[in-house]
């Protein structure tokens, strides 16, 4: 599906060059999506002028050690939770010290799922400013398919928040 692919690569070249314009800076949190955000945010030059620092943190440890989510909500809720989601979040953007943080949590499949949480569940967590906002969201498709669709929407929810920002005058 290359030209889902594409679209990935362009809306992280658009989130590029608002966070440019801007003088703003993003990092990301990924746990399903593996690290595809920062490889198509880092796919396009100038991207080390706005990239702070990038996370995968697939298993429930790193979301722990690396982004401070907190035992008591990967127990209550799990990994796959709107709370872990905002959690991942907001962790980001403080350990990073970025104007935005994008998280995504889920279960890209094909096996994993029950009805509470369906294969293709993914939440996505921007913070920015002081907010921290969550998105759930339910892809279809292929384990491929939902993590490239869970990156583009993530990418959408940045984008959302970079425009809402005004210039940084640094």
């Amino acid at each position: 599906m290359a030209g889902l692919t594409e679209y990935i690569e362009q809306k992280a070249a658009k989130l590029l060059g608002v966070l440019l314009t801007k003088r703003r800076t993003v990092t990301f949190a990924e746990s399903c999506t593996g690290g595809m955000l920062a490889a198509a945010f880092t796919a396009h030059a100038g991207a080390s002028e706005a990239l702070r620092r990038s996370f995968v943190t697939y298993c429930d440890a790193a979301k722990a050690e690396m982004l401070g989510v907190s035992a008591k909500a990967l127990a209550r809720y799990t990994a796959v939770s709107a709370a872990v989601a905002a959690q991942m979040a907001a962790g980001a953007k403080a350990k990073a010290g970025a104007d935005i943080a994008v998280s995504v949590t889920g279960l890209a499949g094909p096996g994993g799922g029950t009805a509470a949480q369906p294969v293709g569940l993914v939440y996505i967590g921007c913070a920015a400013g002081d907010n921290v906002r969550v998105v759930r969201c339910i892809f279809p498709g292929s384990r491929k398919m939902v993590r490239q669709q869970a990156a583009l929407a993530a990418l959408r929810l940045a984008l959302a928040a970079a425009d809402a920002m005004p210039e940084n005058e640094v």
